[in-house]
Order: structure tokens, then sequence, then C-alpha cells
């Protein structure tokens, strides 16, 4: 098998006449879109696995109770994939990839589909732990139908929610609102810990309780019943509904033993989405851990990465628009969040161990995190007052800033900040960008 790394050689390929987009989601509706807009006239089909025109995600726990319906694609975008595409299969999802040097062929539960070249924006699939079976998912608009009818046919509804992630969160506000009896069970010591680290996430803690909903971290869930959940340790936490959010993988299991799949279930692929030693082969959206001069590997689900990866992955693959940008340097990642009566906006990417000082006072007004580089120096990246490289920043309830600040985190180069500067509230950060070395 090729070496699966994003610096191996690609072999190079014709520009196809044909291509089968694989997921129906943002990341696949923004490449039948971007193949149009740079002048591809060939064959697009797109295949699909929920039965329904392409819609945005979020809002499905984010406006969970005040949108009826899904944001569709068509008309919050103007992508409607249907005048697009030449053959559109909403509910003929892939089952299987053949790929070779002349090109592809996707294999479904009707039959085969041939094509010069195949772009991979499969989505995710939710987490389920084994003996969660009886749990409640929030990942489609499906699922987000059943949610809205359970939460609205039943005042008081006892709703417990595993996981105190993004949806975990939104949820838990939105539901709470709604007059439900809320509990979130979270095993690690913070909600957020994995995505913003153990300090930060412990600075959202007290959200919970002011918007009225019980939160239990440390508590590792067994399994879930019928009648609620069942604790690690033996405790048993009655429910009418669980509601399991515990993260999400990519939705590529069908792809093992085909290409080369990291243990998430992702493919490492090269600035422009290229799936290297698989010339015909191209990922973008969740499934896609995507080379970035900035960043270095920037795992697939962000948000950003689904609207805007389309764009530079369908020039390359077309070769059009070369010299526009360096591959990969388009920009950050970039999630969003509004939970418990908080907007959270995350730009960049946090490494496990960077060093985080804070800008503003939590509790007090708008406030954010500054994640450092962990690779510098202690001098450089810990003191207070010194310039450093920062990975990421978290904005908390300062919507105003969120585009200043991808901005500056969208470059294509590090964001080197004067600490002094960047944590004074009265400091705009762009002005506390540090000359160069």
């Amino acid at each position: 098998m090729p070496d699966p790394t994003p610096d191996a050689t690609p072999l190079t390929s014709p520009v196809p006449r044909s291509v089968v987009v694989v997921g129906a989601g943002l990341a696949g509706a923004q490449t039948v879109a971007a193949l149009r807009t740079h002048g591809f006239d060939g064959r697009i089909t797109l295949l699909g696995a929920e039965g329904v025109p392409p819609y945005d995600r979020p809002p499905l726990s984010k406006e969970l109770l005040t949108r009826p319906e899904p944001v569709w694609l068509s008309a919050d975008l103007g992508v409607d994939v249907e005048a697009l595409a030449d053959d559109v299969r909403l509910d003929e999802p892939a089952l299987g990839l053949a790929a070779g040097p002349d090109g592809v062929v996707v294999t479904t539960g009707r039959g085969e589909v041939a094509a010069d070249a195949v772009v991979l924006a499969v989505g995710s699939v939710p987490i389920v732990p084994p003996g969660f079976a009886a749990s409640s998912l929030l990942h489609t608009a499906a699922d987000a139908d059943r949610l809205r009818s359970a939460l609205r046919g039943r005042d008081g509804l006892r709703l417990v929610i595993v996981g105190a992630g993004w949806i975990g969160a939104e949820v838990a506000g939105v539901a709470a609102g709604a007059g439900a009896d809320v509990t979130v069970l979270e095993a690690a010591g913070a909600p957020l810990s994995r995505q913003l680290g153990p300090d930060v996430g412990a600075l959202l803690a007290g959200w919970y309780a002011d918007a009225g909903v019980r939160l239990s971290t440390g508590a590792a869930v067994a399994a879930v019943e019928d009648s609620g959940v069942v604790l690690a340790g033996g405790e048993h936490v009655p429910a009418d509904l669980v509601l399991t959010a515990v993260g999400a993988r990519p939705a590529s299991g069908w792809l093992a033993g085909t290409l080369p799949l990291d243990p998430r279930g992702a493919l490492l692929v090269d600035g422009d989405g290229r799936v290297p030693g698989h010339p015909r082969v191209w990922a973008v959206g969740d499934v896609a851990s995507r080379a970035h001069p900035v960043f270095g590997t920037v795992p697939g689900g962000h948000w950003s990465a689904a609207l805007h990866d389309p764009d530079p992955t369908v020039r390359a693959m077309l070769d059009v628009g070369s010299g526009v940008e360096p591959a990969g340097a388009g920009h950050a990642p970039y999630v969003f969040s509004q939970q418990l009566g908080h907007d959270l906006a995350l730009l960049g990417l946090p490494a496990p161990d960077s060093p985080v000082v804070l800008r503003g006072t939590p509790g007090d007004g708008p406030w954010a995190a500054l994640y450092l580089d962990p690779a510098e120096t202690p001098e450089a990246d810990r003191a207070p007052d010194g310039v450093a490289t920062v990975r990421a920043v978290l904005l908390v309830d300062s919507p105003r800033d969120v585009g200043g600040v991808r901005r500056l985190m969208s470059r294509g180069e590090p964001l080197r900040l004067d600490l002094a500067r960047a944590t004074d509230p009265a400091v705009r950060l762009k002005s506390a960008v540090a000359d160069p070395a």
C-alpha cells in the first residue's frame, strides 16, 4: 500500500470528464457547486444517504426548537444540486470503491457508478459506545424531528445527555429553556475538555447551573437502558429520554481495506485534498485530515472545512487557478457554538498541551483564551509580557470580533502576538500583532 502521508508524491492524472461525489451534505454540495463554478462541463453524479436534499447540520442542535425544518443549502447558499449535477441520488449510499489509475467505480445497493474521479465528502456518523443502543442521537434531520417532538410533547421531560461537548451543551440549554429537566453526564473533569482543554473547559462549568441544567463531571456511563443510564460505579440515573452526544467519526467504514484510513477512520490528504497514491481519489470535509502550512494536519469535522475546502480541491482537480494561494492556506479551522446563553467561536487548532493565557475576565463580560504554541521555549510562550505564536483563539460572547480574528488566523502564516497587548481587552488583537522576527 502506498505511503499515506500528505508529502508522498502524488501520481498525476488527466483532468476528469466525469466525477462522482459521495456525500450530499455541505461538503458534497459545495464540491458540486465548485465544479460548475470552475467551468467543469462533464458529468457529475451525486450520491447521498439520507434521502433529503443537502442541508446545514449545525442548526439541528443550535436551533432545534426554533427551526421546524433543516436549513436547506439551496436557499441558504444558493446551491441547488438538482440543477447543477446530472445524476442526483439522495437515497443511494456508497457501499464500496474500486480506484485505479484510469478511473473509479463506486458500488451502491443498486449497482455501480463509474467515473474518471471521485470526491469523498462522506461526512460523519455519531459514536455509539457498546451498551448505548437504547439512547437517542442528534446527527440527522430525522433525529432532530424525533427529539423536537419529544421535547414539545411532554413538559418536565427528564432528559439525560451523555457528553458535555458541543452538541450536548447546545441541546442542554435548548431543552432546559423549553421546560425539560436536564442532566448532563460528562466522563471528563470539565465540559469541552477534549476540544478546549481542561482548564478552559472548567471555566464554562458554571454556565450549566445558570441555565437550569445539572452537570455531573467525572461521570462515566456504562450503559443506557429504557429507564435511564447506569454509571460505571453502578448508580442508576433515571430518565425519560437519553441523548448520547460523545462525538463522531468519519462515515468511512465502507472504505476499509481500499484506502489508508487512520484509527479514527479519516483519510490523510495533502493541502489540495488528494489522497496520496490514488490520483483519481480526492476527499473533503469530515473524512479528510488535511495538510495545512500553518496548523499542520487539521482533522476533519470543522464546519469551515466543509464550506471552504471543496473550492481549492476542485481547482486542483481541474488544474485551474494555479498559484491563487498556497495549498491549504485558504482558511483557519473554525468552530462556532451557541450554548447555555453564550456564544463561542474557536479559530485555529489548539495543541493538546498548549499553554493558555486569558484576555478579559471570565464571568465579567466578553473574554477570550489564547492558545500558545507549546513547541516554543518556556520563556517565549509562557511569559505574559513576551511575544508568542498563537495556535488558536477562543472567543466567548464576542461575536463582533469573530471576523477580525478569522482574518488574523487565516493569513497563511503563524500569528505572533505581543502578549502584554493581546491580553489587554482595551487593545484590539490586530494591534497586538508582533513585527516579524
